[in-house]
């Protein structure tokens, strides 16, 4: 029975943490069970993380509906019941539970870094929306934070495509930020994030806890729980706001949510909220508890607002805030912070793809060069790539055809053979080849009565035998075979293929045409010798006959 005990004790957790990073919490290594409370657990990602200021932190998780919940530190983990049912493997998430109302007043700059990570993320979530100009700003913190001074060398165009700083990120504000990142040289990680912070501590949004609710008609509200008080917007616009220290009582009953505030003039004014289930009703009520107790000021006897406030704990409800108070860290003698010997480890943002529109038509020829690969810098493959040889034309047939004597079939089997023997004489690669051409020749002069006329074609098209079979021996004492069509000058053939490039491939050509011309001229000097000698000697005995 021991086994059976010891087989439901195991615990397997994963704590996703703010720099995207997964920190694991098994049974085995931690000693992590159900029955261990959430405090506990909370303890071992803070010393992971090498926070002293940890009030500000919690842990949540989701339900099966994707509803957060905070993870309650008084209680054990088998208590979460949405929690236990959902795993294993149980996710937690890391993350700021209490926003601070000036995070540049922190005393850490590893609570500042958290927070920053914290704050980035909201941005790109879209949980603080911003305007274009803002997000730029804070986007160029952000990349300078991660990658120092820009670099015109390092930081090509388009680098910030790489990264997403807000939701939908468009290619106009990547430009601006690319901008801005040049104007903000200078600024080390820790003063580019605390710079980063004060700007974004100015947003309407920053560290507001939202809740839908109902009002008057059915209409939807959301109450956000803020540093300073509650917001109630209604159509993203801000209807109503209750400081904490004017809020007497929270109370919830069912589905339903009351506020009591007391006004200017001391009287109290009850608000009500409808709340979409018990189970939202019960945790927007828990939430508020919580800020209103760390958000609240110091005690004054002497304060009627403040006796009034004595009031709040007894709601009839057994939760508390145990936890220290925003005042209490900043008063706090028994932890003397900054830590000294502390030193921040930063983890790189996750990257992606570079945008399609930037890495076109502005790269510079080196870039360019890159890009391509590698075989095509062999010589043989230079050639044959930007030199191919033309389509073959088609031309009229110069043969003897009678008007109506010859049948379709007699004229297409004479354009086969026209077209054949084309080929054989038009491109060679090989040895092999040459001795086929060869023997093919021997056999159609043996065969052929109107052979004479059918070579006198031929030469005036190509090389002879003797000159292919020089031209042959030429190529393989300088290298591996290359195709070239005889009947089209190298020049206009170089204009031909300089009119089909791009604008890319033409620098590159441009580039790699100096160590490739020497080995194409002496290839196309030693064919126009070739070519001439064949010109001799198919005139020279036509000559001595009619002499």
């Amino acid at each position: 029975m021991s086994c059976f005990c010891t087989a439901q004790e195991e615990f397997y957790c994963e704590v996703l943490l703010l720099d995207e990073t997964k920190l694991t919490l098994t049974t085995q290594q931690q000693g992590i069970k159900k029955s261990t409370k959430g405090s506990v657990v909370l303890d071992f990602v803070l010393d992971h993380v090498k926070l002293a200021e940890t009030d500000y932190f919690g842990l949540r998780y989701c339900d099966r509906s994707h509803q957060t919940y905070w993870l309650d530190p008084s209680k054990t983990l088998s208590e979460h019941k949405d929690l236990i049912t959902k795993g294993p493997p149980y996710t937690l998430y890391f993350g700021v539970k209490f926003y601070a109302e000036n995070p540049c007043k922190l005393k850490e700059e590893i609570t500042r870094y958290q927070f920053f990570l914290q704050v980035k993320q909201d941005v790109l979530q879209g949980r603080i929306p911003c305007p274009i100009d803002i997000s730029a700003q804070l986007a160029a913190l952000a990349i300078q934070s991660e990658l120092g001074d820009y670099d015109p060398y390092k930081h090509v165009s388009g680098y910030v495509s790489e990264y997403r700083f807000v939701p939908d990120q468009k290619e106009e504000l990547e430009h601006a930020i690319e901008t801005i990142h040049k104007t903000v040289m200078g600024q080390v990680p820790s003063k580019a994030e605390l710079n980063y912070l004060g700007i974004a501590k100015t947003l309407d949004m920053y560290g507001v806890d939202l809740h839908p609710v109902f009002g008057e008609n059915q209409s939807e509200y959301f109450l956000g729980l803020t540093p300073i008080g509650v917001v109630v917007y209604k159509n993203k616009t801000q209807v109503g706001k209750y400081f904490w220290p004017r809020i007497t009582k929270v109370h919830f009953k069912e589905t339903q949510f009351e506020l009591q505030v007391v006004g200017k003039d001391c009287t109290e004014t009850s608000f009500f909220f409808k709340a979409p289930n018990k189970t939202a009703c019960k945790h927007l009520w828990k939430c508020c508890i919580e800020h209103h107790t760390f958000f609240r000021m110091p005690e004054n006897d002497g304060n009627t607002l403040t006796r009034k406030l004595s009031k709040f704990g007894s709601l009839g409800s057994k939760h508390r805030y145990s936890g220290k108070t925003a005042m209490q860290m900043g008063r706090d003698p028994s932890v003397s912070l900054p830590r000294p010997d502390l030193q921040v480890v930063r983890t790189r943002s996750k990257t992606y793809p570079k945008r399609p529109s930037q890495t076109t038509g502005q790269m510079d020829i080196q870039s360019y060069t890159n890009n391509i690969p590698s075989h095509l810098f062999s010589p043989r493959q230079l050639l044959t790539s930007f030199y191919s040889p033309l389509p073959t034309r088609r031309s009229r047939s110069r043969g003897n055809t009678s008007s109506g004597s010859e049948s379709e079939n007699s004229t297409r089997e004479h354009r086969k053979k026209r077209n054949r023997s084309r080929q054989e004489n038009e491109m060679v690669d090989s040895g092999p080849q040459w001795e086929a051409v060869l023997c093919r020749q021997k056999e159609r002069s043996q065969n052929d009565p109107n052979h004479r006329r059918s070579r006198h074609r031929s030469r005036s098209r190509s090389p002879d035998v003797q000159a292919k079979e020089q031209l042959w021996k030429h190529i393989q004492t300088q290298g591996d075979p290359i195709k070239i069509r005889h009947s089209h000058s190298p020049r206009s053939f170089h204009q031909y293929r300089r009119s089909q490039c791009s604008e890319g491939e033409r620098s590159v050509t441009d580039l790699m045409h100096g160590s490739k011309d020497m080995l194409l001229s002496e290839i196309i000097e030693h064919d126009v010798r070739s070519s001439a000698k064949v010109v001799k000697t198919i005139h020279t005995p036509r000559t001595k006959v009619e002499t």
